[in-house]
């Protein structure tokens, strides 16, 4: 499987440094992901982490609107002004950096998310507060519609 999927909460150790799960190194593995590319999320209280090929996909983005544009500018602001390279260790961790920590508001353990094509940094209480959330909307929608 060369996707990200699921969810596991690792501990961040005294070095400040925590493991990424197995099988999401796997897929980076497997998609020979060596730099990580990750960025404040657009939405949530999460950093986002994929390869160098996500930045890409931004970056096409805002060159097909034109440069001085309100849209190119804020994409800018938000994919360039809000996004770093990190890479991993030799044991598969990743240092939590005052960037993650300053927005996710993790302090000693880190939820990774699964979101297909890359995943995401959450302070666990804050991802079991929005997937409950997400849930009861999702419920609420189909007993509506039922």
């Amino acid at each position: 499987m060369n996707r990200f999927l699921s969810n596991a909460t690792n501990r961040i150790d005294a070095k400040g440094r925590v493991s990424v799960p197995s099988a999401f190194r796997s897929v980076l593995s497997q998609r020979d992901i060596r730099e990580l590319y990750c960025f404040q999320d657009f939405i949530f209280p999460a950093i986002s982490v994929g390869g160098p090929d996500l930045l890409d996909r931004f970056e096409r983005q805002i060159s097909s609107e034109d440069p001085f544009s309100p849209a190119a500018n804020q994409m800018s602001l938000l994919i360039h002004g809000g996004g770093v390279f990190m890479k991993l260790d030799s044991e598969g961790r990743l240092m939590v950096t005052d960037f993650i920590r300053d927005f996710t508001g993790i302090t000693t353990d880190v939820t990774f998310v699964g979101r297909a094509d890359h995943f995401q940094l959450w302070a666990p209480q804050t991802f079991e507060a929005m997937q409950a959330a997400a849930r009861g909307e999702r419920r609420q929608k189909a007993l509506g519609s039922g």
